[in-house]
């Protein structure tokens, strides 16, 4: 049975990813390294649990010696790259961190596979010629659009926070060694992800608790901040599209094609959630909406134009966000309210 070494697949995009994986691909084998910080939860892989092509291994990427390691016990035919250090405000406060684990983690896992699968650069061992090395990233590399445009895949980057700059010297390490060494790798670079399974931290569970809870829903600056929305399990066959078929040495921008601002989101939450379940006082959590302090280097807006992975891999968005939205917050609301 092949393997695939999946890493980072304890948090959100990965730990959908993974199930949805395993059940198109019941042959090949899944390991998934995971550090289990704040952001990775077992439980979010319960559907998963005690397959037999599925094993899960607690370390860190930046170990050298594990990873070499699992691709010595597993003979990796494969690594989709997930994990990351990826929330900005923590970021702001600790950005070591982000360098440590989304820089020389990237380098130490694409090291670790170039000496295992290749002989010499551009020379593949001849029972891992078709290996890949997928990075999974983020469109905040290309920094802040204003009011018009979208990002290419031909757009300057110009990260605004640490974790942005650690992921766009992620993504050139990789480049760096697909034009050095000749390595299959492949980069996507995706939108604002949104479903379930996502850490609570993060912006629209963030809403929903808070508005669940009775406390106030914190809205940074005035709201206009645009991000586009992409729902997690549309992010998901994208990346295995790519994985399949995308060409060597190429990047693929994933977006949902659904631009909505910070005022859009929480009030249209709000809406959904006095739908759902009224609050006691029977006036709209939207009044729990309270405009705090901006955070630095916030980037205004953001826009993904997928036009590449749409023509040439036939990959298009299911979900928009009104369809996602909704499934996403009954989902939450099953998580804290118990229904």
């Amino acid at each position: 049975m092949k393997s695939i070494l999946i890493t980072g697949g304890a948090g959100f995009i990965g730990s959908n990813f993974i199930p949805y994986f395993l059940d198109k691909n019941p042959d090949i084998h899944i390991v998934n390294i995971d550090k289990l910080t704040y952001a990775g939860d077992l439980k979010n892989l319960k559907e998963v649990q005690g397959k037999e092509n599925y094993t899960f291994v607690k370390g860190d990427i930046c170990n050298r010696s594990l990873i070499e390691s699992l691709f010595e016990k597993y003979d990796f035919l494969g690594v989709i790259h997930f994990a990351a250090e990826s929330h900005v405000d923590k970021s702001i406060v600790s950005p070591d961190e982000f360098i440590k684990t989304n820089v020389f983690g990237t380098f130490t896992l694409l090291d670790v596979a170039k000496d295992y699968w290749m002989e010499s650069p551009y020379q593949f061992k001849e029972k891992h010629k078709g290996c890949r090395f997928h990075h999974i990233s983020t469109d905040e590399v290309y920094g802040s659009l204003g009011e018009t445009g979208m990002f290419t895949e031909m757009t300057p980057y110009a990260p605004n926070s640490p974790y942005s700059a650690s992921k766009a010297s992620s993504d050139f390490i990789v480049r760096s060694y697909f034009h050095t060494y000749g390595m299959n790798v492949v980069t996507t670079n995706c939108s604002n992800n949104y479903g379930p399974k996502q850490h609570e931290e993060k912006f629209i569970p963030t809403i929903i608790r808070k508005a669940l809870a009775e406390e106030n829903i914190p809205i940074y600056g005035d709201g206009k901040n645009v991000r586009d929305w992409l729902y997690v399990l549309d992010h998901c066959t994208g990346i295995d599209l790519v994985f399949r078929a995308g060409k060597s040495g190429e990047t693929y921008n994933i977006g949902g094609r659904n631009e909505r601002d910070n005022n859009y989101v929480v009030t249209k939450i709000c809406k959904l959630l006095d739908e759902k379940i009224p609050r006691k006082n029977r006036r709209s959590y939207s009044d729990l909406i309270t405009y705090v302090k901006d955070r630095p280097g916030h980037d205004l807006r953001y826009a993904i134009d997928a036009t590449k992975i749409e023509n040439e891999l036939g990959w298009k968005a299911v979900e928009n966000f009104e369809t996602g939205i909704e499934k996403t917050v009954f989902g939450y609301l099953k998580k804290y309210a118990k229904l």
